[in-house]
């Protein structure tokens, strides 16, 4: 076994490990199994960072090139950022979202061809893996806005019907789960911005034009107006709670098929197939 699938599998198994601890923390209500699922999940992101270092040395480039490699980064990207989070609100809730996220994902990695997809000369550039950190830590916190949108929904729907199950105890209040979600849009906006500004620098650079209409842009576009829209209404016209809720959930959708399906099922400059996951 090498160097690289030794520390992938090693990620990955400790993504798993993390999941059922944030499980056993929420359902057993067991803040130490918490505490543990976040010690792990950190020593997983340096599992993981360890793994693209030797990935970077081997292909001599980014390595966010493929389909394996796309679904990987972005779930470093997504514990990076609940991390992060859970710094601010230590809610052991969602970690049971994100680290089950990221295994899946890793999961998904591990089943795609693992193929290194060497960039062609124009385009290689510094502004490729500015463009891809930006990129992939917008999506990162847009899932986690998801996360906390479905909770939100689901908790609220409990407080409306006064059917209250077991999983109401275990969500935080309305209140909470409404700023976590503002909180990563908040995070989530700049970040997408900037990875579509930087990525049509790049663009400009490599074909001497920043806009080429290709389907990853058209779509990506799209999905920035989208979550412009959301933001707006929660900045100017008070939109909170359920609203905001349903908008996200909405908006992420849109955003998983400019990650996923543009490159899967619609040909252009972005497909796997070509360069690149964005």
């Amino acid at each position: 076994m090498g160097t690289m699938t030794l520390l992938f599998t090693s990620t990955t198994l400790v993504y798993l490990a993390a999941s059922i601890f944030y499980l056993v923390s929420m359902i057993g209500k067991r803040p130490q199994a918490g505490r543990i699922g976040r010690w792990l999940l950190l020593a997983g992101i340096i599992f993981h960072a360890a793994c693209f270092a030797v990935q970077h040395s081997t292909a001599r480039g980014t390595p966010v090139t493929s389909l394996h490699e796309s679904l990987s980064f972005f779930a470093w990207c997504l514990i990076l950022l609940f991390l992060l989070l859970d710094l601010r609100f230590r809610l052991s809730v969602m970690g049971a979202f994100a680290a089950p996220l990221a295994f899946l994902s890793m999961v998904a990695s591990a089943l795609s061809p693992n193929i290194v997809v060497q960039l062609s000369p124009v385009l290689k550039s510094w502004l490729f893996p500015v463009h891809i950190m930006f990129a992939f830590l917008g999506n990162a916190a847009f899932a986690l806005a998801f996360g906390a949108g479905v909770m939100y929904l689901i908790q609220n729907r409990m407080l409306k019907s006064k059917h209250f199950t077991g999983i109401y105890q275990l969500l935080p209040s309305l209140d909470v789960l409404d700023r976590v979600n503002y909180t990563c849009l908040s995070i989530g906006f700049p970040l997408m911005t900037l990875g579509i500004i930087s990525g049509a620098f790049w663009a400009n650079t490599a074909w001497g034009t920043y806009w080429r209409w290709d389907p990853k842009e058209t779509w990506a576009l799209i999905t920035w107006f989208l979550y412009a829209a959301l933001l707006h209404g929660r900045l100017s016209t008070g939109w909170r709670g359920r609203r905001a809720a349903i908008f996200s959930i909405i908006a992420f959708i849109f955003l998983l098929f400019t990650f996923l399906g543009v490159n899967l099922l619609l040909s252009g400059y972005h497909t796997f197939d070509a360069f690149a996951v964005l």
